[in-house]
Parts: C-alpha cells; sequence; structure tokens
C-alpha cells in the first residue's frame, strides 16, 4: 500500500513516514500542496494524509482537487479543534480528521480503520444495480454512475449511499449511519453525516436544494428512494 504523506513540518513527517514504513507500507512525503498534487496527478496512492495548513496551496484545495477525479481515502491533519472545521473537513471530501498534537500510533490505526473500510470486501447491494432514476451502483468497479457518467464519490459516500440504497425505503438514523461508515469506536458528533449526504445529493440529484433521491425524515434520519424520477 502506497501513502502520500503531506505536512509542512518536517519533524512530522519525519516520524509518521517512519512508524508506517515499520507497518509495511510504502510512503512518500510533500511539505507543500503544490509539489504534493503534482506527485498525486503522477503516482497512484492507496491514501492521503494531509494537512490542512500548507504553503502555496492549502489542504483544503488539495483536498477538492483530488475530489475532481479520485476517490482515494483521504485523511486530513489540523490543528483546529473547533467541530465546524471537522464538519467542514468531512464535508469537502475527507475520511477522517485527526486534531494535533496526536499520537504516531494513533495515525497508524486511523490509517488501517480507513483503508479497512475503503476496501472493504462485503458489498452491500447485488454486484451491479441501475435504477429507473439512471443511477447505477457497481460494486464490482466501486463506482457511481448517472445517466452513464461516472459519479465521483469518496469511500464514505459510497458507503453511505450503498448503505441506504441496500434497503430502499428504510428510514437510517444518523447515529446509525455513522456506526456503518465509521465503527462503534467513532466519538465525533454524528452532524458529520448531515454533511456527506449534502456532498451525496450535489452529485447524484437533480435538484440538490429539492432531494428526491436520498430523502430527509425530519426528526429520524435518511432513507432511499429507488422511484425518484430522473
Amino acid at each position: 500500500m502506497r501513502i502520500l504523506l503531506v505536512d509542512d513540518e518536517k519533524k512530522i513527517t519525519s516520524v509518521l513516514k517512519a512508524y508506517l514504513q515499520q507497518e509495511g507500507f510504502q510512503v512518500n512525503t510533500a511539505l507543500n500542496g503544490l509539489i504534493a498534487l503534482t506527485m498525486f496527478n503522477e503516482n497512484a496512492y492507496d491514501l492521503v494524509i494531509l494537512d490542512l495548513m500548507l504553503p502555496g496551496m492549502s489542504g483544503t484545495e488539495i483536498c477538492q482537487e483530488i475530489r475532481k477525479t479520485s476517490s482515494v481515502p483521504i485523511i486530513m491533519l489540523t490543528a483546529k479543534v473547533e467541530e465546524e472545521d471537522r464538519i467542514q473537513g468531512l464535508s469537502i471530501g475527507a475520511d477522517d480528521y485527526i486534531t494535533k498534537p496526536f499520537s504516531p500510533r494513533e495515525v497508524v490505526a486511523r490509517v488501517r480503520a480507513v483503508l479497512r473500510r475503503s476496501n472493504n470486501e462485503t458489498s452491500p447491494l447485488a454486484d451491479v444495480i441501475t435504477y429507473d432514476n439512471g443511477l447505477t451502483i457497481d460494486n464490482i468497479q466501486h463506482e457511481i454512475r448517472l445517466h452513464d457518467q461516472e459519479v465521483f464519490l469518496t469511500p464514505t459516500e459510497f458507503k453511505i449511499l450503498g448503505a441506504l440504497a441496500k434497503h430502499p425505503g428504510r428510514v437510517y438514523s444518523r447515529g446509525q449511519l455513522v456506526e456503518i461508515v465509521q465503527g462503534h469506536d467513532f466519538e465525533g458528533d454524528d452532524r458529520v453525516i448531515d454533511a456527506h449526504i449534502k456532498k451525496i445529493r450535489q452529485k447524484i440529484e437533480t435538484t440538490p436544494s429539492d432531494p428526491q433521491i436520498i430523502m430527509t425524515v425530519y426528526g429520524v434520519g435518511y432513507k432511499f428512494n429507488p422511484n425518484a424520477g430522473g
């Protein structure tokens, strides 16, 4: 497994690289955003660890650029501890969010957890299923297509959509969706699910402000509508 580690603090990149290599990962490092994006575009990576505050190009901008073409798992590193900052990081496409200071062993554990979720071999649906609205969920290729055009979802977004689509019409609470995508040990606010749902809607709904595919059940959670018009 190859990891791209992006942080402008050399001590952090050196320590994390050593820990990750001890666990068998191949690690490339970058100290600024522009170099990181160039490296990402020229190489294949299984995961990106990305500092939020970087010279030249911010981690937020890099994450947004990566998400235009790739669903590679992304873990954000940041000194910001406010809940809204965490939600914002997840809403732009990050799969996990670690605040500084942190233990290198914690980062390794998070890396393994994110990779485990993104590489989960248990398909929530049939291998390939297409709905009347033109939405196709392909669990073989791990792709989403809308009217035969590929839609790039993050691993977390793909898992949320798959969980909802597995039981059309069933209402999932935010807590249930958090457990599905983050696991039992998640300690954050379940409102992060709202941010992920918003991003999914922006990618698959004809009118995201008036969603027809992923419906809100007020006071409860969300459900998937397989009969929504395309």
